[in-house]
């Protein structure tokens, strides 16, 4: 049995069609029940709906051998688990951005506004810049218009909120989309298991 977390929302539902595809069907899943765990003994998988941000919890701690996860939570999350493939859904960038016109102050700590602050400072301690975390959990982009932050380090997909708002993209810090992550020690224990899922999802996301 492989035992997968799945994200809750639009996200997971598409990456369950791949997985579907791919030969891991699970007919009862996305029939509107309100259970969480569904299990197929015919495709000899397990799925269970977590909330995006759990996925990787849930597979750093072995209760889910293989889960989908964005690049964005892998790397917030600091979890310690094998990245195995890029599933080319969801795809958008890390980035930082302040409104146009912005003019940085190098004698003093950058303000970032960002719900992803390891993220932020990583970034910023490689090129040792001395920042100010500012966490929020709302529209990010408001923090610079009103003089909250200097800059906000968030995800762009489009970049139509920024313009709307008077504000661009001053660095992309890494490209994000979904990616299959594997528990460490489930992988040594299950590995032709979630090698044939990779290589079954592979197949499908080169069509």
């Amino acid at each position: 049995m492989l035992n997968v977390a799945l994200p809750k929302g639009r996200l997971g539902e598409k990456i369950y069609k791949m997985l579907e595809r791919a030969g891991y069907s699970c007919k009862e899943l996305l029939d509107g029940s309100r259970k969480l765990v569904f299990t197929d003994e015919n495709s000899g998988v397990s799925y269970f709906w977590v909330k995006p941000s759990d996925v990787t919890v849930y597979v750093e701690h072995g209760v889910a051998d293989i889960g989908v996860a964005g690049k964005d939570t892998i790397d917030e999350s600091g979890a310690d688990v094998y990245e195995l493939l890029d599933l080319n859904v969801g795809r958008c960038r890390m980035c930082v951005a302040s409104v146009n016109g912005f003019r940085e102050d190098l004698s003093r700590p950058l303000r970032v506004a960002t719900k992803f602050p390891h993220i932020a400072e990583r970034y910023f301690s490689a090129r040792n810049r001395d920042i100010e975390v500012i966490k929020l959990y709302g529209s990010i982009e408001l923090a610079p218009i009103l003089g909250l932050s200097d800059v906000i380090v968030d995800i762009v997909e489009t970049g139509t909120t920024l313009k709307e708002n008077d504000m661009s993209v001053l660095e992309e810090i890494f490209p994000i989309s979904a990616r299959l992550i594997a528990n460490k020690a489930r992988y040594k224990f299950k590995g032709e298991e979630i090698a044939a899922c990779v290589s079954r999802l592979k197949k499908e996301i080169a069509q």
